[in-house]
């Protein structure tokens, strides 16, 4: 049973939440849920740092360079805080507070507060006992259904697309990787709650939900009936409720894509063309010392299924170059993969060593100026395929949702079906929150350009 956190009578009048939020959609989504548990604490949340009474930096830990910023941002905070005699509450949440808590309290005593991420529930409780006495600092254990069970059922909702966590963990235990042991083991919520919650969504407007994972893809949440279900099946129980009308999920390992998630993309309108399947390295070799479980014939043939199965599927993925031993002819199969797979999106980053990971102990580390040299040949490559995929829509009619207006007067954003961003000029504000038909006429690197075909209904 959780208790609920009234605060004191003098804490009734509106506070402001200032909440930072480093790396994946992941991390987006618990930030819009701390906002939750805290507002009946009075917390209103604020644009502006220098205006808050609580600022919370919701950590990444994947790169070191993203957990150097933390640190660099947490000195900012402490010099606002001194100027503020001391009247702001700073908290380390996400995974570099999991990773590096009692190393974050030594380096930087103006934190208040280290949550890990599956423990953000209980801020409420914690910053209670942290006003009153400064006692306890540290919640980080490994309890996402407790976590889960204790969010508020009522979600802040800031437009008509949301990102929604259905399953949190890895058991994969790539070598680079910390994220098993910042996130813990693979657990999946029951697909009632997910249902309950995509609802609520709808009901505030929500046109289109992203379900989110470490590997999405391996979601068996228990069912209706008692038994784990697939993704698939949940994507088609998620079709069935009035108003949703695109379903996303990211991100995906090779491993677990399963015959009928494939098949969910041939005959489940919904669920949109596109596909974040993360595949690191196109050397067999490269690949067993990541500890992948794959190789790249084995990520070529289900490339195959999935496109033969869905033709108009856009294909993301994730590289890393400079991983401990790679050779130039390592890199060139990544670049062969690149090349025979096409992609209409990317991530690419040169390998960062994460303290504690396998990978951090290996021999061969390649030297930064040679890992700087294959990503920006890389990153190349990948930006002339996102451009050509983009130009290739030019002369498509295709479905819009419109989200906000854009940055000059006349022009309105949405968000095709392979996620680009899409421009109208010369419509009216009452496009937003519509999926309507958009004639494209052009595309570049980063977006695509349109006229309406129809009025929006």
């Amino acid at each position: 049973m959780t208790e609920t956190l009234v605060p004191p009578k003098d804490e009734q009048a509106t506070k402001r939440l200032f909440i930072k939020t480093y790396g994946c959609q992941m991390n987006v989504y618990d930030s819009e849920r701390m906002a939750d548990v805290l507002r009946p604490l009075g917390y209103a949340a604020t644009d502006t740092v220098e205006d808050a009474d609580f600022v919370i930096l919701n950590t990444c830990h994947i790169r070191e360079k993203a957990a150097e910023k933390v640190y660099s941002e947490l000195g900012k905070m402490r010099e606002l805080k001194d100027a503020k005699g001391g009247a702001m509450t700073i908290a380390v949440a996400g995974c570099v507070a999991q990773a590096e808590g009692e190393e974050i309290m030594k380096r930087q005593p103006a934190v208040d507060l280290v949550v890990g991420p599956q423990a953000y529930h209980q801020l409420p409780e914690l910053l209670t006992r942290t006003a009153r006495a400064r006692g306890e600092r540290i919640g980080a254990d490994f309890a996402p259904d407790e976590k889960f069970d204790a969010l508020p059922a009522a979600r802040g909702v800031d437009g008509f697309t949301a990102f929604l966590t259905v399953q949190e963990g890895c058991d994969k235990f790539c070598t680079f990787c910390v994220v098993p042991y910042t996130r813990g083991a693979e657990w999946s919520r029951p697909v009632a709650a997910i249902l309950a919650e995509a609802r609520e969504l709808a009901a505030k407007g929500v046109r289109e939900v992203t379900l989110l994972g470490q590997n999405v893809n391996a979601y068996d949440g228990e069912g209706p009936d008692g038994k784990p279900s697939t993704l698939a099946r949940l994507a088609w129980a998620l079709a069935e409720i009035p108003g949703l009308d695109r379903i996303r999920y990211t991100t995906s390992h090779p491993n677990d894509m399963s015959d009928d998630l494939i098949q969910a993309h041939r005959d489940l309108d919904v669920l949109m063309p596109w596909l974040h399947l993360p595949v690191q390295s196109g050397s067999d070799r490269i690949l067993r010392l990541m500890n992948r479980k794959h190789g790249r014939q084995k990520y070529f043939e289900l490339i195959d299924r999935i496109r033969k199965a869905r033709p108009d599927m856009a294909m993301s993925g994730d590289f890393i170059v400079g991983f401990p031993g790679e050779t130039e002819k390592d890199f060139e199969d990544t670049m062969d993969l690149v090349r025979r797979v096409t992609y209409a999106s990317a991530f690419s980053f040169m390998y960062s060593p994460r303290p504690g990971t396998p990978a951090a102990t290996m021999g061969a580390q390649v030297p930064d100026a040679v890992s700087r040299e294959r990503l920006q040949t890389l990153q190349t490559l990948l930006f002339d395929q996102q451009t050509a995929f983009n130009a290739s829509r030019a002369g498509m009619t295709i479905p819009v949702l419109f989200e906000r207006p854009g940055k000059f007067d006349g022009h309105v954003t949405g968000r095709s079906p392979w996620l680009q961003p899409v421009y109208v000029d010369g419509v009216a504000d009452q496009l937003i929150g519509q999926i309507v038909p958009v004639t494209i006429e052009s595309g570049g690197l980063k977006s695509l350009s349109g006229r309406l075909l129809q009025k929006a209904a």
